[in-house]
């Protein structure tokens, strides 16, 4: 199981590293979780420098693919040369986005007729495209979920291991992050937002 985060220039550091760290929980063979950018090296909006572990083509090929969000996402879907590189298709990927991650798969017609959970700022944006923006921190119809709110990038993660490797796995997972006299309240409120989606 690849599993890969796309992360562009201006990326937010809590979309994409939360879910990696969460997604990293899974411990077998075969299960990999790489940074994807069309860049050796990006840059965070909090100037927090990282080097990708795979491109964007070889992300395009893997079993699930993220988008995370950051600063310049407009840039990004605005760039023909990167959108061209994402060859996206939930027929035979699970692809979920974390908050302005989902002008992305707008850009690539992967929202058409599903509503979207996004972040305050991108709102509006996504709106413009005509898809209609939930109230709700996570959504998921088939195989393409959206998650608003940079904590919310944990329920996409959860969404990913329970999806592969079933409900027990993910609340294994956020058991294990999840604040030390919290974890039950956290693990219950966390598999609340995935399992209807299921």
């Amino acid at each position: 199981m690849h599993i890969a985060i796309l992360t562009f220039d201006g990326f937010n550091e809590l979309d994409s590293l939360i879910a990696l760290g969460i997604l990293n929980r899974i411990k077998k063979p075969g299960w990999r979780v790489s940074i994807a950018s069309p860049s050796e090296r990006v840059e965070s909006m909090n100037g927090v420098v990282m080097e990708r572990h795979i491109d964007l083509h070889a992300a395009s090929s893997a079993d699930v693919v993220l988008v995370g969000s950051g600063m310049k996402t407009r840039d990004v879907v605005a760039d023909g040369s990167i959108m061209a590189q994402l060859r996206l298709g939930p027929s035979r990927q699970l692809i979920g986005a974390q908050c302005s991650g989902a002008l992305v798969l707008s850009k690539l017609g992967l929202l058409k007729g599903v509503p979207a959970c996004t972040d305050l700022t991108t709102k509006p944006w996504i709106e413009a495209t005509g898809i209609e923006v939930l109230e709700q921190a996570f959504f998921a119809q088939g195989n393409v979920a959206t998650a608003g709110g940079c904590l919310a990038s944990s329920y996409l993660a959860l969404w990913v291991i329970a999806r592969t490797e079933g409900i027990d796995a993910a609340a294994s997972a956020m058991h294990y992050v999840a604040p030390v006299g919290e974890k039950e309240r956290y693990v219950t409120l966390a598999i609340s937002h995935i399992e209807p989606f299921l």
